[in-house]
């Protein structure tokens, strides 16, 4: 595809973001090659239809173009976050992603009850879960690489869902917006969620940098990721993306306690096990304010939504546990669950 570069009355300015990485596929690759070089994406007519909504190339393509609104690249002119030719991209490779949810969610449940009465008890038997597999059987190479696929989610903790906050009104405005405040350490910035995962990774011997681990990041794990991006910069999604707020939210808790005891017992350090038990404690409270305040508000200001917020749950559980098959897969086959393993610590 062709098209003129667009003119900008803006001052040119480039991002110290993250370097590229290199492309997967068709698409990622003509992602990257616009963005090092400039003009359109160069690809093939119809290669959007064809590719694997849950595939490398796809899913790559779709994070590099969502992380132009977060902090760019590094040399990329800042100015490409809006280029018309990327986001008649995006807007191909959301429309296949979002389909493929979908389609696959076609049988899940519509309303707010019926999608997080499953949450709110804690199952019998965890053990299908990774966070109980760390807790009870995991190892520090497997830490490490859990801590450096979370990465790309948890060093910009809770920033996809500040977009939700100018689309909301009254009571679910003024509750998002105080469990944000808590999520971005309550104006104390050693406190802010993001910061205390760094510090994790510094325990844990990775590279704390934003973004570091991104050619490592399998599709599975980019899928999660992309997920909040999608709900974030659509207002037309802002139902969806509360549920999936409030799904991280309501799992988190106990979920978090498990990942602390994994890494007391694995001795991984004081800021990794930290950073679990702070969401132990954050979370439980911001359980209870998202189900009551947030989605309550909402319903009450917009009753129509109640599917949207079923199904950002439902969307947030279904990646999660591929994410988890996938991971699950590799190590109980003795390999990395990375593209490409971790340098030893």
């Amino acid at each position: 595809m062709t098209g003129a570069a667009p003119t900008t009355a803006f001052a040119t300015t480039t991002s110290t973001g993250p370097v590229l990485v290199a492309g997967r596929g068709g698409l990622s690759g003509a992602v990257v090659e616009a963005l090092r070089h400039g003009g359109p994406p160069d690809y093939a007519p119809g290669a959007v239809l064809k590719a694997d909504p849950w595939g490398e190339d796809l899913q790559l393509a779709l994070y590099l173009l969502y992380e132009l609104h977060y902090r760019g690249f590094a040399g990329v002119d800042d100015e490409r976050e809006w280029d018309p030719d990327l986001l008649r991209l995006r807007q191909a490779l959301e429309a296949r992603f979002l389909h493929a949810l979908r389609t696959d969610l076609s049988a899940a449940p519509a309303s707010v009850d019926e999608a997080f009465a499953p949450l709110l008890v804690e199952p019998a038997d965890p053990a299908g879960s990774l966070s109980h597999r760390l807790a009870t059987r995991g190892e520090l190479w497997q830490l490490r690489e859990y801590a450096a696929l979370r990465s790309l989610y948890h060093l910009k903790e809770a920033d996809p869902h500040l977009w939700v906050i100018p689309r909301l009104t009254g009571r679910a405005k003024a509750a998002m917006a105080a469990i944000e405040y808590d999520e971005f350490g309550a104006g104390h910035p050693d406190r802010i969620h993001a910061r205390l995962f760094a510090g994790l990774m510094n325990d844990l011997g990775l590279d704390p940098a934003y973004g570091r681990y991104l050619d490592q990041a399998p599709a599975p794990l980019l899928a999660t990721v992309n997920l909040m991006s999608l709900f974030g910069l659509h207002r037309a999604l802002r139902g969806a993306l509360v549920g999936h707020f409030a799904c991280l939210e309501v799992t988190s808790p106990p979920g978090s306690r498990r990942l602390a005891k994994a890494m007391h017992r694995c001795q991984a350090g004081p800021a990794a096990e930290h950073f679990y038990t702070e969401h132990v404690e954050a979370d439980a409270v911001h359980e209870h304010v998202v189900r009551h305040d947030v989605i309550g508000g909402l319903l009450t200001d917009e009753p129509h939504l109640e599917p949207d917020i079923a199904f950002g749950c439902a969307a947030t559980l279904h990646l999660e546990d591929r994410l988890t098959h996938h991971i699950h897969t590799a190590w109980e086959q003795g390999h990395s669950s990375l593209r490409t393993p971790l340098p030893e610590r």
